[in-house]
């Protein structure tokens, strides 16, 4: 596999897949790990749909760990998307995962409604025009909203995925009132919660969510998932996640 400028091929850990990646754009980091794991128990034989894949970690790694029928990842930016569909070539998963470069806005013209089993997105998590903007555009674009909205990613889900569907999503616990007010809006009812937090110190850090699509209301907290053990080390529970024993 010929590698471009700044590129590096990472080890994943799971089932010898591998991933390329570029270091000065925006690596793949802990949330796509967490999500992927999150999202482990779908449904076999589904048809998978991953909004803004980046690097293509989550189709990856998720053949790693479920039986799928097919994944489909969208990427809106060239590059990235050349680079992720190398990965997949890199892993031989060309039957398996199909990257596209496309705005996820797209979509509802190139798939028809109730198309897909399962839909899986960690979606930029900053407003448009917040936090720090100064970064180059790759980097924007992953953190931001610019190109979509998180209404856009919700709205198109609900579309997009058939009757009773799973949708996942990580995203940051001080839009979780916005996140779940959109959800129930969208029809995507919220049925697992799970907190993660970087130590017993410290507020959450990250939220995961399954919804069911047209699903009646009963809402599941998971325990709480911390990162790392005081002494800076990971804990039992995030080791457990990167040797995939979960």
């Amino acid at each position: 596999m010929n590698l471009k400028e700044n590129e590096r091929i990472d080890d994943l850990g799971c089932k010898n897949l591998k991933i390329i990646q570029n270091k000065n754009w925006f690596c793949f980091g802990i949330d796509s790990i967490l999500l992927t794991n999150f999202a482990r128990n779908l449904k076999k034989n589904s048809n998978i749909l991953d909004l803004g894949t980046g690097t293509g970690i989550i189709p990856i790694l998720l053949y790693g760990k479920a039986e799928f029928n097919k994944a489909v990842g969208v990427e809106i930016q060239e590059q990235v998307a050349d680079m992720a569909k190398r990965s997949v070539m890199l892993n031989k998963l060309e039957s398996k995962v199909q990257i596209i470069c496309e705005n996820i806005l797209n979509l509802e013209k190139r798939y028809e409604k109730n198309t897909f089993d399962v839909i899986i997105t960690n979606p930029p998590y900053k407003e448009k025009n917040t936090g720090v903007i100064n970064e180059g555009k790759e980097k924007l674009i992953s953190r931001h909203e610019i190109t979509a909205s998180l209404e856009d990613f919700i709205r198109i889900s609900k579309d997009l995925l058939k009757d009773k569907g799973e949708f996942y999503m990580v995203h940051r616990p001080e839009r979780l009132v916005d996140i779940l007010n959109l959800m129930r809006k969208y029809k995507l009812e919220p049925k697992i919660i799970q907190l993660v937090y970087s130590n017993s110190d410290k507020p959450p850090k990250l939220v995961l969510i399954k919804c069911i699509k047209n699903a009646r209301p009963f809402l599941k907290f998971e325990r709480n998932l911390y990162i790392y053990n005081k002494d800076g080390s990971y804990t039992n529970d995030i080791r457990d996640i990167y040797n995939n024993k979960e």
